[in-house]
């Protein structure tokens, strides 16, 4: 059994995202990513084999889908189902507070039902 807080020991100022992993088991993966102003570089987009279930906890970010012409504003609250192979990249995250989401890397044969906010 685990027991943790998913808010503690963040580092507010540090100068690259901060991941770490929750909980693995077979097909899924659990993360809590920080990000302090963190954003994908120019060109680049995440290309996963995995499927991705993100929620935003605290801050704020911007995440951009390929196939479609605006970004997505997240906030607290603010999921989505991220399905395998859906290029996509994080524009931005506030730089006036820490980003805390929470992410569930899942096998693509699997995944959670429903796909968040249009």
């Amino acid at each position: 059994m685990s027991f943790a807080n998913l808010f503690a020991a963040i580092d507010t100022r540090a100068d690259r995202e901060q991941l770490v992993t929750l909980l693995e088991r077979p097909g899924v993966r659990i993360e809590r990513i920080v990000s302090t102003g963190q954003a994908s570089p120019p060109g680049f987009w995440y290309d996963p084999a995995e499927g991705e279930w993100v929620i935003v906890l605290r801050g704020r970010a911007s995440l951009r889908f390929e196939d479609e012409s605006r970004a997505r504003v997240l906030g607290p609250g603010d999921f989505v189902d991220i399905v395998p192979r859906r290029r996509h990249r994080v524009e931005w995250t506030a730089l006036d507070e820490p980003t805390v989401w929470l992410a569930v890397h899942y096998a693509a044969d699997r995944g959670p039902a429903g796909s968040g906010p249009d």
